[in-house]
């Protein structure tokens, strides 16, 4: 792959120079080293023989220019000594817990949101030779992103839908970091924290529409009593029997307690005098 064809999705060229001629210094320098290792030969293989696990890549460069076949690894390859340098390379999913970020919500009201990002490495080559250091290129990118979408919710949005907001902010960071190779693959909001005066007011409000909803609800049970009451007395007043059943209905309810009250049987037809 030369330099003319090798470019990213964006369109950002990936500058690499492994198919370009050799000079004669770098012919000369590569028959030196190869000379050197033979001379050495065996205690030599030692030091040029380099193990990658299978979670490693590495990326080989030859006086400075990288080496044609890309990454090398997973197992066993040669390098030559002195002219030879690697770069190894974490395929593993690695976390970054980004910093607290004070956030002003889109009704203003100041909020501090701890975030995590979970993220690998999937094109060795572009995150060795497009970044400088991909975790704090990653980690710092995650903070402006974490600041920019919070501005744009209101604040029940982000106690209520952390979700949708992780989402979002893992697609931008996804999208923004794919040049350098790094897949974004979740982004979790582990909180929302509150000023202490802002909890407070909030706890007064909550608190407040209880007892609100609580005086509705004994409002009901009253008037639906004084409903249940005035029904009852309208059959009492015509059918004045009734009220001699609910008169002895209280006796038996009384005398159903086993206690020491004692009653005294008064005839109800003296209540009409």
């Amino acid at each position: 792959m030369n330099d003319s064809n090798r470019a990213d999705v964006t369109g950002r060229p990936v500058v690499t120079t492994e198919n370009q001629a050799t000079s004669i210094i770098e012919k000369i320098a590569f028959v030196s080293s190869f000379i050197l290792f033979l001379v050495l030969f065996p205690i030599s293989i030692f030091v040029c023989l380099v193990v990658m696990v299978e979670f490693q890549r590495a990326v080989v460069f030859r006086l400075g220019r990288l080496r044609k076949g890309g990454a090398r690894g997973p197992g066993i390859f040669f390098i030559l000594p002195c002219i030879d340098n690697i770069v190894t390379v974490d395929l593993r999913t690695a976390a970054i817990d980004v910093r607290p970020q004070e956030v002003l919500t889109k009704d203003s009201v100041t909020v501090t949101l701890d975030a995590v990002i979970y993220y690998r490495i999937q094109d060795p080559l572009r995150a060795v030779i497009q970044v400088a250091n991909v975790m704090s290129s990653t980690m710092l990118l995650a903070q402006t992103t974490l600041r920019n979408v919070a501005g744009t919710k209101m604040l029940m949005e982000l106690l209520a839908d952390k979700e949708s907001i992780s989402k979002a902010i893992e697609d931008i960071l996804d999208i923004a970091t794919d040049p350098w190779g790094v897949k974004v693959e979740l982004v979790e909001i582990k909180d929302v924290r509150l000023p202490f005066s802002l909890q407070r007011a909030m706890a007064a409000e909550a608190e407040a529409t209880r007892e609100a909803k609580a005086k509705i609800v004994a409002a009901e049970g009253e008037y639906k009593a004084s409903a249940a009451l005035k029904q009852a007395s309208d059959i009492i007043g015509v059918n004045p029997i009734a009220l001699q059943l609910r008169y002895l209905q209280t006796m038996n309810t009384i005398a159903a307690e086993h206690n020491t009250t004692i009653i005294f049987p008064f005839p109800i037809e003296l209540m009409d005098i």
